[in-house]
């Protein structure tokens, strides 16, 4: 699923946004260096499991076997036991559309991540990813949604009104941020747990639901350019 799948999603937005004359044109070339490591990636794991289930020296089968045995008890064994799923997405950390982080942050949910999923209320779906996808967008935290400023609220609509728009959802505690932004509730934390979040911080979200860059505080002329090099348009 991560190779057909996620083929079609990196190959579809990249050719919607460059026939929109949203992109650059060398966006599309982003396409090789991204899905071809994600085929490496997935040959990996294909050897990695051939060579669990068919150990190919009595030392290899010596391993396997402990690790069978380790897996019925301890949890960081059963890692082992699953080499990898090709269902999980693949972690493009090292694609040029990528802003490096500028600001500190903690957790896995660096430039290149597949997003993690997270439930939230307040919007049509109790689940995080189906409110992200099929745009750039920008996840904003707040403890209290409804006491963004004026001025924040004004730069984040104007990013909305862009050549190449970005909406903005706000992730929260508490609250309505003002219209039109959208307002999730994040009641049970995890939402912030995953993604190390602090009040103000901001992740830049690619339509295929990869992060593109993160900052610790709401930059509009560092998003503007984080959107361009995304976009090949810088």
């Amino acid at each position: 699923a991560n190779s057909g799948i996620q083929d079609t999603d990196n190959l579809a937005w990249k050719l919607d946004w460059v026939l929109k004359g949203r992109a650059g044109t060398e966006l599309l070339a982003t396409y090789g260096p991204e899905r071809e490591y994600a085929a490496d990636e997935n040959l990996l794991n294909s050897t990695r499991a051939t060579d669990f289930i068919t150990p190919k020296s009595a030392t290899s089968k010596t391993f396997r076997n402990a690790v069978l045995e380790l897996a019925q008890d301890y949890p960081f064994a059963r890692a082992l036991v699953n080499s990898g799923r090709l269902s999980v997405p693949s972690w493009l950390v090292d694609s040029p559309l990528n802003t490096p982080d500028a600001d500190g942050f903690a957790g896995q949910m660096v430039p290149g991540a597949p997003m993690d999923d997270a439930p939230v209320s307040g919007g049509q779906s109790p689940w995080l990813l189906r409110h992200f996808g099929n745009q750039f967008q920008l996840l904003v935290y707040a403890n209290d949604a409804a006491q963004l400023s004026a001025a924040q609220v004004q730069e984040l609509a104007a990013l909305a009104q862009g050549p190449v728009p970005i909406h903005t959802t706000v992730v929260a505690q508490s609250g309505q941020a003002p219209a039109p932004l959208a307002t999730l509730i994040d009641a049970q934390g995890a939402v912030a747990q995953r993604y190390d979040l602090q009040p103000g911080t901001c992740y830049l979200l690619r339509p295929d639901q990869h992060v593109a860059a993160r900052w610790r505080a709401l930059y509009a002329s560092k998003i503007k350019a984080a959107l361009a090099r995304a976009t090949c348009n810088a």
